[in-house]
């Protein structure tokens, strides 16, 4: 999934976190509710003052507006963990290692 989708797709989901409708938050940040739907699905990409009027009408930073590795899809996971283990220490990997047996059923 390209980032301009990521990123609509995590708007979408902290807008609905915070009750917010696309026409009022649209509202909020000055701009056409067509323009925000095109922000959300990924067909646009919003410029840095809207970025900015997002997040503080969603009372977030910015940078959680970029905070979407959890949209990935579970195959992209699956190999960004693989290829990151490798740069862990013993002791980091250890401590992964007993507590995914913590979780196993």
């Amino acid at each position: 999934m390209n980032n301009k989708k990521l990123l609509g797709k995590r708007i979408k989901e902290l807008r609905k976190e915070a009750g917010l409708t696309q026409e009022k938050l649209a509202e909020l940040i000055g701009i056409e509710t067509t323009s925000l739907s095109g922000i959300e699905s990924g067909r646009h990409f919003p410029s840095l003052p809207t970025v900015e009027k997002i997040a503080g009408s969603l009372n977030v930073e910015m940078k959680a507006l970029f905070d979407f590795d959890h949209l990935l899809p579970v195959e992209q996971m699956k190999v960004n963990i693989i290829q990151n283990i490798d740069k862990l220490s013993d002791k980091k990997i250890s401590f992964i290692y007993r507590f995914f047996e913590g979780y196993k059923y």
